[in-house]
């Protein structure tokens, strides 16, 4: 197994694996039915995808376009409606333990147009008797987009802050004023969701740690029960692509005061970015487990898992590609098959285990891997560079990361890439 990259601590934010960049063309193209029809389909994760932004933030890399106008969104919810009706035709007889609606910035939608994204929603999940959480923005979270969605039954509500100082905010290219984010959350805690994200950035440009405390506790100050701490990127193909500032003892202290000031505000940590209040009641409640049950993506920057195979649309970053497969999404009619994917074999399937389960605070269950694939974590990975710099700690139940080895999730996540996704994702041209 390949040790963690020398050179930083910040490699990639590992948040599924393999990553798009890893999928390639499916030929010949397997129909939906056919993918899912050895599946277990009792306790799935609904996700769908709103492209859509007021603006493009320097430090995203997300599939998104801004300044889409009326009659795209609404094309686009009736592309949505196509390819749910497919989608669920072929699924059958399929649970949803939770949902969510991502982006882009689903609140980009009119009140009108979320409704209708709701609908979309209820023909395959029943929203309103699952937790569904939907992300947002300070410029789009008015009143009465909160209040359809509440009364949808939407139970988490994620902002992304990024700084409370409009200084801060300027430099990771969010122009946007800390009035207009307070009164954001005021907004959506009048409405009343149960569960109320903010998120923050560390490492921006001219930030102190004086700064970042002053960001913390202005979150604080709102009692979110679920916090996320993102170490900025420069990524190719967005605002702050051409930084060329070496920051990583500032991210990683800066990751370390603000750790240590949530868990001493009463938090709980669950990943290296995820915070929550041990009262919370967030999508960790639900039944769906990343490691082991599918997900249904729906629109054309959403993703789908099996247990074999992770399936998609094509990716892009840059905006005139981004906006060339929106626009031929909008006009597509067959959505039964899956068209750009990833298959899973028998040595990728338990590596995805271990990396989802490894950047958990909670860590890896040994008798769950043991039951699942009949043989033990460590007979199949070498894990002893980690525990050598004391990121590991192994014991009769549980593989866990410790304290610091969460600190450097984002190369413990990149260290643990096979060779084949290495070679998929560097041979990838970004467009």
């Amino acid at each position: 197994m390949t040790g963690p990259d020398q050179r930083s601590p910040y490699q990639h934010y590992v948040y599924a694996y393999p990553h798009k960049t890893a999928y390639r063309p499916l030929s010949p193209r397997p129909s939906l039915r056919e993918v899912w029809a050895t599946e277990d389909r009792s306790a799935l994760f609904l996700y769908l995808h709103v492209p859509f932004c007021e603006m493009r933030c320097g430090f995203c890399n997300l599939f998104t376009r801004t300044g889409a106008p009326e009659e795209l969104t609404g094309a686009y919810l009736d592309a949505l409606e196509r390819q749910a009706a497919c989608v669920a035709d072929a699924l059958g007889d399929a649970a949803f333990a939770t949902a969510a609606f991502g982006g882009g910035t689903p609140t980009y939608l009119t009140a009108l147009e979320l409704e209708r994204l709701c609908d979309i929603g209820a023909r395959l999940a029943t929203l309103g008797a699952i937790p569904l959480g939907v992300e947002t923005s300070p410029a789009t979270a008015t009143t009465d987009r909160l209040t359809l969605l509440r009364e949808r039954g939407t139970t988490r509500v994620s902002i992304g802050v990024q700084s409370f100082l409009d200084s801060e905010a300027r430099a990771a290219g969010r122009p946007q004023k800390r009035a207009e984010v307070e009164s954001a959350l005021e907004r959506i805690r009048a409405v009343g969701f149960e569960t109320l994200n903010i998120d923050l950035i560390y490492g921006i440009d001219g930030q102190t740690p004086a700064t970042w405390l002053h960001s913390l506790d202005a979150s604080l100050a709102w009692r979110p029960e679920e916090m996320y701490l993102y170490p900025l990127y420069v990524r190719p193909l967005t605002g702050l692509a051409r930084r060329d500032l070496d920051w990583d003892d500032q991210r990683m202290d800066l990751y370390s005061l603000g750790r240590d000031h949530l868990l001493s505000n009463g938090y709980e940590q669950v990943s290296m970015r995820m915070f929550r209040l041990p009262s919370g009641d967030g999508v960790s409640g639900t039944e769906y487990c990343c490691q082991t049950d599918g997900m249904v993506g729906l629109g054309c920057g959403a993703r789908s898992y099996t247990s074999t195979l992770h399936y998609s649309f094509e990716y892009a970053v840059g905006t005139r590609h981004v906006r060339a497969i929106i626009d031929d999404y909008v006009h597509e009619t067959d959505f039964d098959s899956a068209r750009v994917g990833f298959v899973l074999d028998d040595d990728e399937r338990p590596r995805r285990h271990l990396i989802q389960s490894l950047l958990q605070a909670e860590g890896l269950d040994r008798a769950a891997y043991r039951e699942r694939f009949h043989t033990d974590v460590t007979a199949d990975f070498d894990l002893t560079v980690f525990s050598e710099r004391g990121w590991l700690e192994q014991g009769p139940t549980t593989i866990r990361l410790t304290p610091e080895g969460l600190a450097h999730s984002d190369a413990i996540g990149p260290a643990l890439f096979s060779p084949q996704v290495r070679a998929l994702m560097t041979g990838y041209t970004l467009r």
